[in-house]
């Protein structure tokens, strides 16, 4: 036990789960949510199922945006009576645009130990296997609902130094992708994850004007759950990747230089101008 808390005192677990495939949970996940007396979910029902499939019977109580304020008080006072107890959120890690900062922030200022149970999560999940920059990223959630706001938002990306991401729901996948188009351009490239480690698990990569293409050709391209990327703006990209490289100079020993660019800009969501001037220096 940590000297943070009494030894008496409760632990307040934060047990990420699965984004999709239940099987993305850790052992010590499950042995932390089958040992404490009660679990905090963000929707009981939801997460019901969850606990179902690996028979984990621990009293559930719900704690959602409306309810966090006076659901972490009584949670403190169940902590400090000794008992442990575990948060987690619909899918993934909590507090990741999910409830949970305000029990927290109380947990801590209290003296109760708090203690993080990494596992999935859908903004790494998709940065990790994106082919964007993971140097330097920024998260910004969900953007705002109304147009000016996003729009807004969107236009501090032009000159982004490192990659952007965002969740977005499905039903404004194809207009925040056209307000992209419209404030960064339509060369900046994007990638596209949904129903991310799902059966139908989908990564779209490109320039913006082919990423809004591929979502106007089949209705079924905006279905799901999205993570949007935005790779870094022009200025701060640096150097042209070696496998881009190696392809246009591949490529030009077959085809015109102007098509071999072409095709290297498509495949890896560079500027077709900016290859053509490489190549012409290569050459």
């Amino acid at each position: 036990m940590s000297t943070e808390s009494a030894p008496d005192v409760g632990t307040l677990y934060i047990v990420a789960t699965p984004i999709g495939n239940l099987a993305d949970i850790s052992q010590r996940g499950l042995q932390i949510l089958q040992q404490v007396a009660v679990i905090a979910a963000e929707d009981t029902r939801h997460s019901k199922g969850l606990l179902d499939h690996y028979r984990i019977s621990a009293r559930l109580l719900s704690l959602h945006d409306h309810n966090e304020a006076q659901r972490a008080q009584q949670l403190l006072v169940k902590l400090q009576q000794g008992l442990d107890i575990a948060l987690i959120s619909d899918a993934g890690t909590p507090l990741i645009s999910d409830p949970g900062y305000h029990l927290v922030n109380l947990c801590r200022s209290q003296g109760i130990r708090v203690v993080p149970i990494p596992g999935a999560c859908a903004l790494i999940a998709a940065l990790c296997a994106s082919g964007l920059p993971t140097d330097q990223f920024a998260f910004y959630g969900f953007l705002p609902v109304k147009e000016m706001a996003r729009r807004e938002q969107l236009s501090r990306l032009k000159n982004a130094k490192g990659t952007a991401v965002f969740y977005e729901a499905p039903r404004r996948i194809l207009d925040t992708v056209l307000l992209l188009i419209e404030e960064v351009g339509e060369d900046r490239t994007l990638v596209l994850a949904k129903e991310l480690t799902k059966t139908f698990e989908t990564f779209k990569k490109g320039p913006a004007a082919e990423v809004a293409t591929w979502l106007q050709a089949d209705p079924v391209h905006q279905k799901g759950e999205f993570v949007l990327m935005v790779g870094p703006g022009e200025e701060e990209s640096g150097k042209m990747p070696d496998e881009a490289i190696n392809l246009l100079m591949s490529l030009t020993k077959e085809l015109p230089l102007k098509k071999a660019a072409a095709i290297t800009a498509s495949h890896y969501g560079l500027k077709k101008n900016a290859l053509y001037q490489l190549g012409l220096q290569l050459q």
